[in-house]
């Protein structure tokens, strides 16, 4: 694998630029839209296009931006320039209960006073929907997650999933064009967080509904998106779906925020392909960088392969090093080693518990990978803007 290609983003100029079905019920246009809290820029001149039924992801760390969009989408906070577009109309001074979209939080913000089903009314209430309307709408909304049989209990009697469930019921019983999610599993513990990410994806697809989905767990957004837009200083660094935001991240910023990279930094080879740091050279399968710059070179660590080294084996001149292995995890259906390759770096590998090699902490072992699984990037701080720390040594 060599340097990814440039992010690729919907950038409409205007809602009439955007792509095909930008205009239909449940789509959302963003055109060049800024947020400015005092001095600091929340959101710089974002641009997105969001497809009619289209599950995207806002991820990034804290402080991207992404919350903020998200908020500005929901109108519950106003752009500084731009226009924001959904089913087709502008909705720049529309109040959010006019819009054509619900939000479902972290924090669920259920009344405890009042059963499932009255919490899951309460909105169609307010609008003086009719008595017979609102059963029917809120038995179809239970129905939807699987919570009709516990209508008559309070959310105090509930598990932390079934009122997330809950919360879910009563953004969907309006049917929205276009339902937010900010960061709406955070609050539930792996297991159940992970059963959610399953639910949530079936959910959407059946129902034919445009999610917009805020997060900062990679894993969320690689499990359930269509798309997924990795945010960065306000601004989208790459857009596109989950294989390609892993397996070809269009920054060392996206390599290092999305999954684990092990990276390289050193000088570009005469050749353009290769990055030479003080501990191995990293050959990626093309040219890509200008010779004799300063690189980074990145590989994943389930694409290395580790092995016990043998004294008299020769070591190939690219894409391998030695080590000392320093730590050994079993992470269940992996298994995790540390390789201290010299004072100022190691190296991280992973391989499926099953071919995993029998390997001792101090051991010597060698550790190897392809042309095909080396990324090259220029060098800046990037890493280390997505929240990237350098394994330990010791």
């Amino acid at each position: 694998m060599t340097s990814a290609p440039e992010a690729t983003i919907d950038r409409p100029g205007s809602p009439e630029s955007a792509t095909p079905g930008a205009l239909a019920p449940g789509s959302v246009v963003l055109a060049g839209i800024s947020k400015n809290y005092g001095e600091q820029r929340a959101v710089d001149d974002l641009s997105l296009t969001i497809q009619p039924g289209e599950f995207l992801s806002l991820l990034g760390p804290s402080g991207c931006g992404k919350t903020t969009t998200l908020r500005m989408i929901a109108g519950f906070e106003h752009p500084d320039e731009g226009d924001i577009v959904i089913s087709g109309k502008s909705v720049l001074g529309v109040p959010p209960f006019k819009r054509d979209v619900n939000t479902v939080f972290q924090a669920y913000a259920l009344f405890p006073h009042m059963s499932v089903a009255e919490n899951v009314a309460y909105g169609m209430q307010q609008r003086r929907t009719p008595k017979s309307e609102i059963r029917e709408r809120v038995s179809a909304a239970l129905d939807m997650v699987q919570m009709r049989r516990f209508a008559d209990r309070r959310p105090t009697q509930l598990s932390g999933g079934q009122q997330q469930r809950i919360a879910l019921a009563r953004a969907l019983v309006n049917r929205p064009s276009v339902l937010l999610l900010d960061e709406p599993l955070g609050a539930l513990d792996r297991q159940l967080r992970e059963e959610m990410q399953l639910e949530l994806k079936l959910l959407q697809s059946r129902l034919g509904i445009t999610f917009v989905f805020v997060t900062h767990d990679q894993g969320e957004a690689l499990s359930m998106s269509d798309r997924i837009a990795i945010m960065r200083e306000g601004r989208v660094e790459q857009l596109a779906d989950a294989d390609t935001v892993y397996s070809r991240p269009a920054s060392a910023y996206v390599a290092a925020f999305v999954g684990q990279q092990n990276f390289f930094r050193g000088h570009v080879a005469a050749s353009g392909d290769a990055v030479t740091s003080p501990h191995v050279v990293a050959r990626a399968a093309d040219a890509t960088l200008p010779a004799g710059t300063a690189g980074v070179a990145a590989v994943r660590p389930e694409n290395v392969r580790i092995e016990a080294a043998s004294d008299d084996a020769a070591l190939a001149d690219a894409n391998a090093a030695r080590g000392e292995l320093i730590g050994v995890s079993h992470l269940g259906e992996t298994m995790q080693y540390l390789v201290r390759l010299g004072d100022d770096q190691s190296l991280i590998v992973r391989r499926p518990t099953p071919e995993a090699p029998a390997l001792r902490v101090g051991d010597p072992v060698v550790c190897t990978w392809t042309p095909q699984h080396v990324l090259l990037f220029p060098a800046d701080d990037a890493a280390q803007q997505a929240g990237y720390v350098a394994p330990p040594t010791e």
